[in-house]
């Protein structure tokens, strides 16, 4: 005689998937848990590298401190601590990630290109325009990779990026100049990074018309120094 406390099949099968379901709910929840934490946090970072950058630019890297910069997230001092020891560990963070976007632009302007169909004012313009834009949206880039007492990691990191994009410029002036020993090709590349420094200094100095009219100065300076070397003139 059959057990009469036994289920039905049917109604067995259901509950077993019902059970399944509940469990893959489960696992997607805890899987999920960890991606909302993490996701919380790099906004949090994001948060406090933002307001850093603000800091630095306004009392310079030196003067700032990690109160001044969880103030000016609206954090508590503790919340900063949470995600970053001391203000060097937020520096290296942000500068490291400024760099990373200043090198995406070097990717995409300083490439190889023909004199014949490329004008070398053309190249000027496009290129700094392309770096003034970057370092006027990010101004604590300035402040990071040129001010005192920066941390060394940086320093490092600048000075690579610094050979970056000599060797770069150096791609671009190199069809210009096929008769130029390499050496004399390399020393006019430091020259374009030079006066590219000392012009974007003024020029983040200065707004509006004014620092259009640097910009132009810029410009102008490259193309005086460089045409007579590019017998382009």
């Amino acid at each position: 005689m059959p057990d009469k406390t036994e289920k039905p099949a049917a109604e067995t099968a259901t509950e077993a998937a019902a059970e399944a379901a509940k469990k893959a709910v489960s696992a997607t929840t805890a899987e999920e848990r960890p991606r909302r934490r993490q996701a919380r946090g790099e906004r949090r970072i994001v948060q406090l590298l933002e307001a850093a950058a603000r800091v630095f630019v306004t009392t310079g890297y030196t003067a700032a401190s990690t109160n001044a910069i969880a103030r000016e997230a609206g954090v508590s001092p503790g919340t900063l601590y949470q995600f970053f020891p001391n203000k060097e560990a937020i520096a290296i963070e942000l500068g490291s990630r400024l760099m990373h976007e200043m090198r995406q632009s070097y990717d995409e302007v300083l490439t190889p290109i023909t004199p014949e169909t490329t004008p070398l004012e053309e190249v000027i313009a496009g290129t700094v325009d392309r770096f003034i834009e970057f370092n006027c949206r990010h101004p604590a880039f300035f402040v990071l990779m040129h001010g005192p007492d920066i941390p060394g990691r940086i320093a490092e990191e600048h000075d690579a990026l610094h050979t970056t994009l000599v060797a770069r410029v150096e791609t671009i002036l190199a069809p210009f100049t096929p008769d130029a020993p390499p050496a004399a090709v390399t020393r006019t590349a430091q020259m374009c990074v030079g006066i590219y420094k000392a012009g974007l200094e003024l020029i983040l100095a200065h707004e509006g018309d004014e620092r259009e009219a640097y910009v132009q100065e810029l410009k102008g300076a490259l193309v005086r120094y460089l045409d007579p070397l590019m017998g382009t003139s």
